[in-house]
């Protein structure tokens, strides 16, 4: 990903100095015009925008905890981690004095400098603007979405999150679906039309859960609990593991259990925040 920004960065006709902790990783980019720096000391001290684009927060903090960044010069963190982490890195800026903005790429290092790319900014409103015509070089949609440093990284765990557990189901199902003896194309037929169905249910949630009602309009959390029962018992009759689906089971269980048996799916999502309050003991 550092190196699809890198890139996007030159394309775009900006002076850029390039550090990577692997030698040899930064040889295409400085063929393309790239400054190669020897340490990153030497690229923040060159540069007027510094990305970082690591791992995780604690290999940017890793790399960067020591360096003098120049006066006027801002840092932008695109590396994943959750909000706490960005609002920690914004606090370690401060105290610096260095201008701080975090970021969260959606989509895959190819999709950089294209269209089709997505990336999402958090921080001082100003600071975005005075860096925008770097920032959009990286192409697509880039999105501000406020002055609060961790909102970025929220949004970024968050879809993560869905994205994660929409892989992993896939994986389970593909896995069933083998098993009973059914051909991987023609389960994808209709695997696709099962992910079609998400987009109608993200509106819902979010329509429900404003509202904090929750009809089940559609479908119950009763049936739910209903449904995840029969698929695991076809799972378990292939000797295929349960631990995911029996996560899923325990807390429809508990939302059932606690009297929600007749709302949407929707109340799973207020269940889960609520449940979390409920282990929280007051400050």
């Amino acid at each position: 990903m550092g190196r699809a920004l890198a890139a996007a960065a030159l394309a775009a006709d900006h002076p850029t100095v390039v550090w990577n902790r692997t030698p040899g990783k930064a040889d295409t980019l400085v063929a393309e015009g790239a400054v190669l720096a020897p340490t990153a000391a030497d690229a923040v001290r060159r540069a007027r925008t510094t990305i970082a684009c690591m791992i995780d927060y604690d290999a940017v903090r890793a790399n960067v905890a020591d360096l003098a960044f120049p006066r006027g010069s801002t840092f932008v963190n695109l590396s994943s981690g959750h909000s706490g982490e960005a609002r920690a890195m914004a606090d370690w800026a401060a105290r610096r004095g260095v201008d701080y903005l975090d970021g969260a790429i959606l989509t895959p290092a190819p999709t950089i400098g294209t269209p089709a790319a997505t990336i999402l900014y958090s921080g001082r409103h100003p600071l975005y603007q005075r860096n925008l015509v770097l920032l959009d070089a990286f192409g697509g949609t880039g999105i501000h979405l406020g002055d609060d440093i961790g909102v970025a990284a929220a949004y970024e765990m968050a879809l993560l999150d869905l994205f994660a557990m929409s892989v992993g189901g896939l994986a389970h199902a593909f896995a069933l679906a083998t098993a009973e003896g059914i051909e991987p194309a023609a389960f994808a037929r209709f695997a696709k039309g099962i992910g079609g169905l998400l987009p109608g249910l993200a509106d819902r949630f979010a329509e429900q859960l404003a509202a904090g009602r929750f009809p089940a309009d559609v479908s119950s959390v009763a049936s739910a609990a209903s449904a995840l029962s029969h698929v695991g018992a076809a799972a378990a009759a292939h000797g295929i593991d349960t631990t995911p689906l029996e996560a899923v089971r325990r807390i429809v269980g508990r939302a059932v259990a606690a009297g929600h048996g007749g709302d949407s799916y929707a109340r799973l999502a207020r269940f889960l925040t609520e449940a979390d309050d409920a282990a929280t003991p007051a400050g």
